[in-house]
């Protein structure tokens, strides 16, 4: 028998956490709801839910402070619900460690859609090995640093393998430029971005059937890049 996936809910407008509990609850998942931004951390530590959906704007507290907690203890897939459309809140929202961004108001079915899309993209994911991570089309070897493509070898630079082992640990999760920059080269860009854009080039040459429509190696207008778990089955 298959566990019920749990999911927390935190925002303050009870009317709307009901009705998704409600929702959710219908297509058999497990809702624990609080209104309080105060609780977030201790029940989100205390039932090790499956997903997050968090308001933005809680009373007296920030839903991307919160979310920056979170993730200092979990990965799990974190949906932030906003009032706020303004596209420098949702890339805020984002960078802060969250998986999706919804709006207010929307339809609830829609809000299921996504839950279920955040678990299948958790699904994707299916390590040979404890050392050892496969994709469709692509499997990565984390200790002997190789990478197969389509069933072949393709040899990697040491930044090449450094910056694919990262983004495919973490996929679906968007890297700001400078964030890349710092975390593979262990230094400031400094503004200089043409180093990172050119090893993103190189690495998508070596791994992506079409280059110029890469399906691995995504490109987040105005940010960064990501990781798609699905590559050719769902660029």
């Amino acid at each position: 028998m298959t566990t019920a996936k749990k999911v927390l809910i935190i925002d303050d407008d009870q009317d709307i956490g009901r009705l998704v509990g409600m929702y959710l609850r219908n297509e058999g998942y497990e809702v624990e709801y609080t209104p309080r931004g105060d609780e977030a951390v201790p029940l989100a530590k205390q039932m090790s839910p499956d997903l997050i959906i968090l308001d933005v704007m809680l009373p007296g507290y920030d839903g991307v402070e919160i979310c920056r907690d979170l993730r200092r203890f979990t990965d799990v897939p974190i949906l932030f619900l906003s009032g706020k459309k303004d596209e420098t809140d949702i890339v805020v929202g984002l960078m802060a460690g969250g998986d999706d961004y919804i709006t207010k108001p929307f339809r609830p079915r829609e809000l299921v859609a996504r839950v279920k899309v955040q678990f299948r993209r958790r699904q994707v994911v299916a390590p040979a090995g404890a050392h050892e991570l496969q994709y469709p089309d692509l499997s990565i070897d984390l200790l002997s640093r190789t990478v197969m493509v389509r069933g072949e070898r393709v040899v990697l630079s040491a930044k090449e393998f450094d910056l694919l082992a990262l983004m495919a640990k973490n996929p679906n999760r968007v890297y700001q430029v400078e964030e890349l920059f710092e975390l593979v080269w262990g230094e400031h860009s400094l503004g200089d971005t043409r180093t990172l854009i050119v090893h993103i080039s190189n690495l998508r040459k070596k791994i992506e059937t079409d280059p110029t429509r890469p399906q691995f190696i995504v490109t987040v207008r105005g940010v960064g890049y990501r990781f798609n778990p699905y590559g050719p089955l769902n660029p």
